[in-house]
């Protein structure tokens, strides 16, 4: 089935690729507008907006690379395949989404007591071409992003900074019709809360999956029950679950089977039962057929 499912796997991925680096692309200049016109203009929110387009284009880069070596083959080194990279890249991400968010927090404190010139026409059309900007690239992400996790993390991201544009976009409107100058330093501790929590989630699921914690979609109990009530199985214990990489889960369990029961007619059950009730690839299954009979067997990527 493995081979079957081949070129449609590498179909898939070089289409998130070039969804991932036409966004990456048009991240990366808007970045640069960004970050050359919060200076010039004095806009703290623009900065901040500019900080938040960094940290996506990393998350970018991060869903770029696992694209590129999503398809490269598994080795006697790296015998699930090249997928933690990415999420040690991301655990690097999400860190510096925090750095970030930090210090413009800081930057806007220091600001909401201070009066400062602010250029708001032209902090206005910066962040409305990196609203645009990071519409196009949703526009990119989304044709893939329903069977991609990676690529639908990258949107995450991206919807992220649009609403950042927005709050600069808004702060800019107040500036340039009410002089109200501390919506700009508003729109900076806005947009540094909408980092730290993007931040905090990357960082939660990056160390969860690092320390093969259970997956938080899935109920142990509820799995457990179920394969119980397969035929030839009396018991489940020792069950562990977790993720691989991203969309890559795997099981290992001891299954006591029920007398003359078929070792290898219920390892297969409660493997296809895992893999389409659960969309869990990778399966190894202890059986114990007897006082002191164990027998062990791991099922392959069947995707």
């Amino acid at each position: 089935m493995a081979h079957s499912n081949s070129s449609h796997v590498h179909h898939h991925s070089r289409t998130n690729a070039e969804s991932l680096r036409v966004a990456f692309a048009i991240t990366s200049l808007v970045l640069v507008l960004e970050a050359v016109g919060g200076v010039l203009t004095g806009s703290v929110a623009l900065l901040a907006d500019a900080g938040h387009m960094l940290t996506d284009a990393g998350a970018l880069g991060i869903a770029l690379f696992a694209a590129r070596i999503s398809v490269r083959p598994r080795d006697a080194q790296k015998s699930f395949g090249y997928g933690r990279a990415e999420i040690l890249a991301a655990l690097a991400n999400g860190l510096l989404l925090g750095g970030v968010s930090v210090g413009i927090a800081l930057e806007s404190f220091e600001r909401l007591g201070t009066r400062h010139t602010i250029a708001a026409g032209p902090m206005i059309a910066i962040a409305s071409i990196g609203l645009v900007a990071n519409l196009v690239s949703a526009h990119f992400l989304s044709q893939t992003a329903k069977k991609n996790l990676n690529v639908r993390a990258a949107l995450l991201h991206v919807l992220g900074d649009a609403l950042s544009s927005v709050a600069a976009i808004v702060a800019g409107v107040l500036i340039l019709f009410w002089n109200v100058v501390s919506a700009d330093a508003i729109a900076g501790l806005v947009i540094a809360a909408l980092l730290v929590a993007s931040a905090f989630r990357l960082i939660r699921s990056s160390v969860d999956i690092l320390l093969e914690g259970a997956p938080g979609h899935l109920d142990l109990r509820q799995i457990a029950s179920e394969v119980r009530e397969l035929p030839g199985v009396m018991d489940i214990h020792d069950l562990h679950i977790w993720t691989v990489s991203e969309g890559f889960l795997a099981m290992s369990a001891h299954v006591d089977l029920r007398t003359g029961a078929n070792a290898e007619t219920v390892r297969r059950a409660v493997h296809r039962l895992l893999h389409q009730g659960y969309d869990i690839m990778h399966t190894t299954i202890q059986t114990e057929e007897g006082p002191g009979l164990l027998s062990i067997e791991a099922e392959p990527n069947s995707s």
